[in-house]
C-alpha cells in the first residue's frame, strides 16, 4: 500500500491521484519539496520499475528486458521511415519479439531496391497480398455498420494482412452476429476470431485507493499536460468537478468525448499541479515521461491505474473499433495487458514514451484479459494540449 506521508517520495505518488503509471499526475502543494529521487535516472534506458514489471509479466531476465527495450526503441524509430520507403506497397509493420526486429509488410509490386533498402535498415520484410490502405478502407466500411453486442471489436492486423473481427465466443451462433460477419466479409479481407468476453469500460464506484473522483465514479489519471491531465472520456462530462484522493478539489472536465472516442482532459488548480511522472505505487520506482513516440504492434507496453497498479503486455492491434454497450469507440489500440474497474483513464507507457489512456477491456488481473487504450497523441491533437515531459 502507498503511504500518504506527504513529504516522502510516496506522497508524490499519492498526489498523482489515481494515475497509476500516470505521468498524469497532479501534486498537492504540500508535496512540492519531493526529493530528486522521485525521478528516474535520466541516463538509464528505463526505470527499474519498468524493468521489474517486464521481468514479472514477460518472464524475462534483467538483461533480456533491457535488450528488448533497446530493440523496441530501434523499431519505433524505424517504423515511420519504413512506411515512407515502402510507399504505395506498404502493408503495415509490427515488432517481432522473437527476432527483435521490426517486420515490414509489402505487396508484390514493391521494387527490388525498396525491399533491399528495408532489409539494410534492419527490418525484416514479408510479402503480403493487401496494402495497408486497402485494409483500412475495408475497416472503414465496417465502421459504418451497426454491430450487435456479440461483436467485441474489429481492427486491421498487419501480421494477418486482414481485418480481424473479434466475436464473443458464446455469441458466434447469434443471427445478428452472423449477419454482421457476412457484411464484414463483403467489405474486404476479414478474419474472424473469438474472445472470451464482451468489452466493458473500467470505471468503478467509489472504493478505497488513491483515485480521482467525479461524482461517485472513480477513475485514474492518464498523463500530465501543461495545465491539467488527460484521462478517459467515459469518466466524466464537460464541466463536471474532479476531486483528488484526499477529497480536495482539483479542477473540472474541460473536454470529454464518449462514445465515438474515449478521451477527456481536466484542468488543474487549487494547489495541485502537474509532473511528468508515471507512478510506481510504492513497490517499484517511478518513471519519467520523455515523449509520446508511438510503439509498433508487437512491442511491450505497461499500464498503471488506481486499482491494479502495474501490469505489462504487448501491443496487439491499432486503430481498432471497440463495440461497448454504450456505443462504438474508434481508433483504439488493443493490448494483452489486464485491467479492472477504476483503472479507466490510467496511463499506458512503452519505455519512457507515453502511449495512451486506459479505456476498457475484458477479463481481470487474476485470470488475464485484454485492454484497449485511446492513443495519447490523438488526445493532444484534439484539444491542442502539450504533454508535460521531463
Amino acid at each position: 500500500m502507498r503511504r500518504r506521508t506527504r513529504l516522502t517520495h510516496a506522497a508524490v505518488a499519492a498526489a498523482l491521484l489515481v494515475g497509476g503509471w500516470a505521468a498524469a499526475g497532479t501534486l498537492p502543494a504540500s508535496a512540492q519539496e519531493a526529493p530528486a529521487s522521485a525521478a528516474a535516472d535520466a541516463s538509464a534506458p528505463a526505470s527499474p520499475a519498468l524493468l521489474d514489471a517486464m521481468q514479472r509479466d514477460f518472464g524475462l531476465t534483467p538483461a533480456e528486458a533491457k535488450a528488448r527495450l533497446a530493440a523496441e526503441g530501434e523499431a519505433t524509430a524505424l517504423a515511420p521511415k519504413a512506411r515512407e520507403a515502402a510507399g504505395s506497397a506498404y502493408g503495415g509493420a509490427w515488432f517481432d519479439a522473437d527476432s527483435g526486429k521490426l517486420t515490414v509488410a509489402v505487396t508484390p509490386d514493391a521494387g527490388t531496391s525498396t525491399v533491399r533498402a528495408l532489409r539494410e535498415s534492419g527490418a525484416a520484410v514479408r510479402t503480403v497480398e493487401h496494402t495497408e490502405r486497402q485494409l483500412e478502407t475495408a475497416k472503414s466500411r465496417l465502421d459504418r455498420l451497426d454491430a450487435p453486442a456479440g461483436v467485441a471489436s474489429w481492427a486491421v492486423d498487419p501480421a494477418a494482412n486482414s481485418v480481424v473481427v473479434n466475436v464473443v465466443e458464446d455469441a458466434g451462433g447469434d443471427n445478428d452476429v452472423r449477419a454482421f460477419v457476412r457484411k464484414a466479409r463483403a467489405a474486404g479481407p476479414v478474419t474472424v476470431r473469438t474472445v472470451a468476453e464482451a468489452p466493458s469500460t473500467f470505471a468503478a464506484g467509489t472504493v478505497g485507493g488513491d483515485p480521482y473522483y467525479t461524482g461517485n465514479v472513480r477513475c485514474s489519471i492518464g498523463f500530465s499536460v501543461h495545465g491539467g491531465f488527460v484521462t478517459a472520456g467515459h469518466c466524466g462530462g464537460v464541466g463536471q468537478q474532479v476531486r483528488g484522493w484526499d477529497g480536495s478539489y482539483i479542477g473540472n472536465f474541460q473536454g470529454s468525448s464518449f462514445p465515438g472516442d474515449d478521451y477527456a482532459w481536466v484542468n488543474v488548480g487549487s494547489g495541485w499541479w502537474t509532473v511528468p511522472v508515471v507512478l510506481g505505487w510504492g513497490t517499484v520506482s517511478d518513471q519519467l515521461v520523455r515523449g509520446s513516440a508511438e510503439a509498433p504492434v508487437g512491442a511491450s507496453i505497461c499500464r498503471s491505474g488506481s486499482t491494479t497498479h502495474w501490469h505489462c503486455g504487448r501491443v496487439l492491434a491499432k486503430n481498432e473499433t471497440v463495440n461497448y454497450a454504450q456505443g462504438a469507440v474508434h481508433q483504439m489500440t488493443k493490448t494483452s495487458v489486464c485491467a479492472e474497474g477504476g483503472d479507466s483513464g490510467g496511463s499506458f507507457i512503452s519505455g519512457d514514451q507515453a502511449q495512451g489512456v486506459t479505456s476498457g477491456g475484458w477479463g481481470n488481473c487474476s485470470g488475464g484479459g485484454e485492454t484497449w487504450f485511446q492513443p495519447v497523441n490523438e488526445i493532444l491533437n484534439r484539444y491542442g494540449l502539450t504533454l508535460h515531459t521531463a
